[in-house]
């Protein structure tokens, strides 16, 4: 078995443990643990339980590995791989009972720099959904055993997604780019949790996929799986503060691209 294989079958396998834990403690009630960015940033403490499995059931299986989580930050490991990791993505959505939401797992080779890793493996778990989407690097995305295509053609318009960042000094701009991409769109999805867009993307739910603002774990397994999926995913104004994530088939995203990559 080669080396991606192995680690998507360690990240399937511990995804979707910790979402089996998400779905219970959601079924018991959330109880929020704190606030990030702003008021409507929300951490549960169900989010630093699912890390802290994930993180020891990682250390027991690849005890040299490094470690970069959404909630516990980051671990220097020894063997060049890294696992980039996404208690619970749509955490608004797990609070309010929206069934909305997954655990992302990533394998990267290299530094935790979305610029320069390689992403070699990644699974991401819709617990709610009873669905878990893979990819190892060369080996082809997959949905509970059936293999993924992003979409090839959309002749009535590209059904797309996005999200808005939770400071509201950023939803003006936000809304001035749904705006620019609408004339290419057949309608648009606000689902909540980057790496489940990324995942129906590849399996051709929907035809694109952008967002301002997002962190490496959001979209560390997701793109993986778009890629593996037949698509494109591309990154622009990686120097600003909210760079943009593009992710789509090979048409729609040279079509996003060319709009917003174009200054307005």
């Amino acid at each position: 078995m080669t080396l991606e294989l192995e680690l998507r079958e360690l990240a399937t396998e511990i995804a979707e443990e910790a979402g089996r834990l998400a779905r219970t403690r959601r079924q018991e009630g959330v109880r929020l643990a704190a606030t990030k960015s702003s008021l409507a940033d929300i951490v549960t403490e169900a989010d630093r339980e699912v890390e802290a499995l994930i993180r020891a059931r990682l250390r027991a299986a690849r005890a040299d590995d490094g470690f970069l989580g959404e909630e516990s930050g980051a671990e220097v490991g020894s063997s060049g791989i890294t696992w980039v990791v996404d208690p619970i993505d749509g955490t608004v959505n797990y609070a309010y009972g929206i069934p909305a939401y997954n655990v992302s797992i990533a394998a990267v080779r290299g530094e935790p720099d979305p610029a320069t890793w390689e992403a070699l493996a990644g699974a991401v778990n819709a617990p709610a959904r009873g669905e878990t989407f893979t990819a190892a690097r060369g080996h082809g995305a997959w949905v509970n055993g059936s293999r993924l295509a992003v979409t090839a053609a959309t002749p009535a318009g590209a059904l797309l997604a996005t999200g808005f960042g939770y400071d509201p000094a950023t939803h003006e701009g936000d809304i001035a780019t749904v705006a620019r991409v609408m004339p290419m769109a057949r309608d648009l999805r606000r689902m909540g949790a980057a790496a489940l867009d990324l995942a129906f993307v590849a399996a051709g739910r929907l035809d694109g996929y952008f967002e301002r603002g997002l962190r490496p774990w959001d979209f560390a397994a997701g793109a993986l799986l778009v890629e593996e999926a037949g698509g494109v995913v591309s990154r622009i104004d990686v120097d600003s503060p909210r760079p943009m994530l593009i992710a789509g088939g090979p048409d729609v995203h040279a079509r996003m691209l060319a709009i917003l990559d174009e200054k307005p």
